[in-house]
């Protein structure tokens, strides 16, 4: 008897969604892939060399809503027409962390989402466990879909980045471990401006644990905390804190500038100055991953031996160059107040800061006093700077507008003297003058180099 084959309709022809269709072709779905825009060379290639159905420059809405499954880029709005006929329709809609999920075998998963700090800590957690010898992919937010690693190259073991975004459409994703590093207000349109439903969308993360996975979380976040109060877990909840007296319990803490990770009966310890991360936020970021890779099995001392000599990521606060005693700060991917926050915090010199973009609707007052202590000049980059003239104007007595990159270096190493830092922590997305973050932390580090 021939059963029909299933249809798989995919919105966004991006990596998330070229890496589901790619897995959907594989294990036997009819895929349709469908964009609204044009549809980039490499992501093309995959789909023509796979067979692969697809339509760019507008949806044809006949091939869509006959899915029996339909896979949505995490970029796309509900309030996307689109969307609210595939919803009105009744199709089951789901992202492509969960579909991939759907397919994962007997690999185990550790999650990662917060509203600052997730690749720094994927990336950690992937480092290692891949120095411990493991099988194991980084995926999600940061390098391939997770989908597409399941369909080309399977592991054991997945460390997945994953953003609010695509915690909405999950029905079955389930994690061993799950790690919530933060909450800060962040794409606030996405949620109709209400925070709270971007808090529930964040816990989605542990929404389907059972009793024997580990949900790490950050103590000292107030939002995390206050949610906890009223709201349970299946999970087994392992905290990590600044807090000095949690030495009873297990996960992580900080005393002494010695970090601490203690599981079961096992505690292991080493100097805050041998992680290689500078800031604070990094010690938490370093916490939740040794928790977890000490959950997946590392050894204590193997996890201290691997800590030392990792490199962070590109455009989060990484050292250009000192130039004629100016030290020069990319954290380009800086692209709300909170992360200008941590930047700031870590900062140990005068500083330049280098402000702006497109705003979110930034409220400036969470930095209002680290700004007063730290920065002694404000260089903006943006195409309108008025938000940032408005908040800080009474406080900062230097306020520079530029127009470029290259323009924002001049000006802030012509403000700097001998012993200042300059850095680029814009609290703003890139899209008034820049492609993406990457680019503008490109063209910054370029700039830097021709002074």
């Amino acid at each position: 008897m021939n059963t029909k084959q299933k249809r798989l309709v995919i919105l966004g022809a991006a990596e998330s969604g070229v890496g589901a269709a790619l897995l959907g072709k594989q294990r036997g779905w009819d895929v349709f892939v469908t964009d609204a825009g044009t549809i980039k060379e490499q992501f093309r290639k995959d789909l023509l060399a796979h067979g692969i159905d697809f339509e760019e420059g507008g949806h044809t809405i006949e091939k869509i809503l006959n899915a029996d499954c339909l896979v949505k880029s995490p970029g796309i709005p509900e309030k996307a027409p689109v969307m609210k006929q595939v919803r009105a329709a009744g199709i089951e809609v789901c992202s492509e962390i969960e579909f991939g999920y759907r397919y994962k075998g007997d690999s185990k998963i550790i999650a990662i989402t917060g509203s600052n700090g997730k690749s720094t800590t994927t990336k950690l957690t992937f480092h290692l466990l891949s120095k411990a010898g493991y099988d194991v992919a980084m995926v999600g937010n940061i390098g391939y879909s997770f989908a597409r690693q399941i369909a080309e190259k399977p592991c054991e073991w997945y460390v997945i980045e994953v953003s609010s975004f695509q915690l909405d459409d999950i029905h079955t994703f389930r994690p061993e471990v799950a790690i919530l590093l933060n909450i800060t207000p962040d794409h606030l349109d996405r949620y109709n401006y209400q925070f709270e439903n971007y808090i529930a969308s964040k816990f989605r993360i542990a929404k389907n644990q059972v009793a024997g996975d580990c949900f790490v979380v950050n103590q000292d976040d107030p939002v995390i905390k206050n949610y906890l109060l009223t709201h349970s877990v299946n999970s087994k909840i392992i905290y990590f804190t600044m807090n000095e007296n949690n030495t009873e319990n297990e996960g992580g803490y900080i005393n002494n500038e010695r970090m601490f990770i203690k599981l079961g009966d096992e505690k292991s310890d080493m100097s805050i100055h041998d992680l290689g991360l500078i800031g604070k936020h990094n010690q938490y970021n370093s916490m939740a991953a040794g928790i977890a890779a000490r959950i997946a099995g590392l050894r204590k001392d193997k996890i201290r031996e691997y800590f030392v000599g990792f490199e962070g990521l590109e455009h989060r606060l990484e050292f250009v160059a000192t130039i004629r005693g100016v030290t020069f700060i990319n954290d380009s991917k800086a692209t709300n107040v909170n992360s200008v926050w941590y930047a700031l915090e870590s900062m140990k010199k005068p500083t330049i800061l280098i402000l702006g973009g497109q705003d979110k609707g930034n409220d400036y007052t969470e930095i209002m006093a680290l700004v007063r202590e730290k920065v002694k000049a404000i260089v903006c980059l943006g195409v309108d700077n008025t938000p940032i003239i408005d908040a800080f104007g009474n406080m900062i007595e230097t306020i520079v507008e530029t127009k470029t990159a290259e323009e924002a270096v001049m000006a802030a190493y012509s403000l700097a003297d001998n012993g200042d830092a300059v850095l680029l922590a814009p609290a703003c997305a890139s899209f008034d003058r820049f492609k993406n973050y990457e680019d503008r932390g490109a063209q910054f580090k370029e700039a830097v180099r021709n002074l």
